[in-house]
């Protein structure tokens, strides 16, 4: 059952050749909005937190501040909407989720860059 799910994923499910990006990198998401009849390019910057899952169902959560407001939205790798995504900075941390950076404010809310 198992590899009938995943031959239908690689069969069916439209693949987009997006940037390797991890947890702590700075990324740009360029995703489509449809408002009524009209549809127009929207983009999201911030610091990615995790990514979960793998294949079809594999999705990303960034964190950006928006003021004061910390704002967070999730976005599936595979998702129609998707344009493109932009690789801003690398940044160095330790762990896969950085959960942790939800807890941080100021200078402490930094994070390393790595240059390449």
């Amino acid at each position: 059952m198992e590899s009938l799910i995943k031959f239908v994923e690689n069969e069916f499910v439209e693949k987009k050749e997006f940037p390797k990006f991890s947890s702590g990198d700075t990324i740009t998401v360029y995703y489509e909005i449809k408002e009524g009849d009209k549809t127009r390019t929207q983009f999201f910057k911030g610091v990615v937190i995790q990514r979960r899952g793998s294949g079809a169902t594999e999705t990303f959560t960034i964190r950006k501040m928006s003021g004061t407001v910390g704002v967070e939205r999730i976005f599936p790798v595979n998702m129609p909407a998707l344009q493109k995504i932009e690789l801003n900075k690398r940044g160095k941390v330790r762990r896969s989720r950085i959960f942790y950076f939800r807890g941080l404010t100021g200078k402490k809310a930094r994070i390393k860059e790595i240059r390449s």
